[in-house]
């Protein structure tokens, strides 16, 4: 049996364990938020942003963030029906009403028409998924904010790496997030980052973030209001100082193993991958293969397949209007259809030419078995 090639896992170097091992050595009392100070600076200017803070979770970090912007009951957040359920879960535990709007065929992202189109009295803010590495259309999200007053924000978790015509996905919205869990193209274990370039904004979330204690109390453990706990640990950040510093190399790997995988499978027919448009860069977190609905290939013949090649591959996300917990069931016809014909490839750091081949193999002996089950069906029915 071959070797299983498993679908993600984080790079790590030596630079990684010098960094953690002198945290946790050293990281202590006066020096307990060394690593986190620093890497919420280099991580700030990476992105070209005013302010960061790093969290113990993406989803922390959005839930902070839509609290400061004043999110709460009777209050509509639009977001994408194509999106992993942590995006969603923040708006439902402040009481508002999450309205899941269609994706665009091509990228994936929100659709900025069915976006205007939904929006109501009621829309207290607008999120903006990068979904896989792929960029929202910004442009026109923020001409829609700017002329409605309706914040945008960006769910940037798994967009680290991309630009769009120039500026960082993340760093263009209200505020932007950011996922470091172990899957992805920049890790802490787990973590995540809010950023923002509004002052306002950063100091209502930094107070937020320390159990409601304001920067300028004087009293000592004296919280100003009710609060979170998102915090990231000192460890964690080392971790993450190390990874700020070869994000360029985490990155670039990224965009190289994508370019393979677009480059094996150019041949098949009916095809689409991570698309990247005049003036943006697509960060390439997770190369994502869609077919056409005319090839008859479904996610469950692939996931067979790969699962028979020793192979992990993920699921495309469901809408998430099709989730138990939710009632409304919106015609959102791509983010519904989308699903049922893609998969999520495999893309670590260090997979060989070999393991890239053997992932495009099978993705061609599927479309080829097709091929002759259609060629097949038509000479029965001549």
């Amino acid at each position: 049996m071959t070797n299983r090639i498993f679908y993600t896992k984080p790079s790590i170097t030596q630079l990684e364990t010098d960094y953690a091992t002198d945290a946790a050595a050293t990281g202590w009392g006066a020096r307990c938020y060394d690593y986190i100070n620093r890497f919420e600076r280099d991580f700030k200017t990476y992105l070209g942003s005013d302010f960061a803070i790093a969290t113990s979770s993406c989803t922390g970090a959005m839930h902070m963030g839509l609290a400061a912007l004043g999110v709460g009951e009777g209050d509509e957040v639009i977001l994408a029906d194509t999106n992993w359920v942590a995006t969603v879960s923040p708006i439902v535990h402040l009481g508002a009403k999450p309205v899941f709007v269609d994706v665009l065929p091509d990228s994936w992202c929100i659709d900025p028409g069915e976006v205007e189109r939904h929006i109501t009295p009621k829309t207290k803010a607008i999120i903006a998924t990068h979904i896989y590495g792929n960029l929202c259309d910004m442009d026109a999200l923020l001409e829609i904010g700017k002329r409605t007053g309706i914040p945008v924000i960006e769910d940037a978790a798994e967009a680290i790496g991309s630009v769009w015509n120039g500026r960082r996905a993340g760093s263009m919205g209200a505020f932007g997030t950011f996922s470091f869990h172990g899957t992805k193209t920049l890790t802490t274990g787990e973590g995540g980052m809010f950023v923002t370039s509004d002052a306002v904004l950063h100091e209502r979330v930094l107070t937020l973030s320390n159990h409601g204690r304001a920067r300028g109390q004087t009293k000592q453990f004296w919280p100003d209001e009710i609060g979170f706990k998102y915090k990231m640990s000192n460890i964690q950040a080392a971790i993450g100082c190390a990874q700020i510093e070869r994000i360029d190399e985490l990155v670039a790997r990224k965009r190289e193993i994508l370019a393979a995988y677009m480059v094996r499978l150019s041949a098949l027919p009916g095809i689409s991958m991570n698309p990247e448009y005049s003036g943006t860069i697509n960060g390439a977190w997770m190369p994502t293969a869609v077919f056409h609905p005319s090839t008859g290939i479904t996610r469950e013949m692939m996931q067979q397949a790969f699962e028979a090649a020793n192979i992990d591959a993920r699921v495309f996300f469901y809408p998430l209007s099709s989730l138990s917990m939710f009632e409304d069931r919106p015609e959102n016809v791509n983010a519904w259809s989308i699903p049922g014909r893609a998969i999520n490839l495999p893309s670590y750091h260090d997979m060989s030419e070999a393991d890239i081949d053997r992932v495009a193999a099978t993705l061609l002996d599927v479309a080829a078995a097709r091929i002759y089950h259609n060629s097949a069906a038509l000479q029965q029915s001549a």
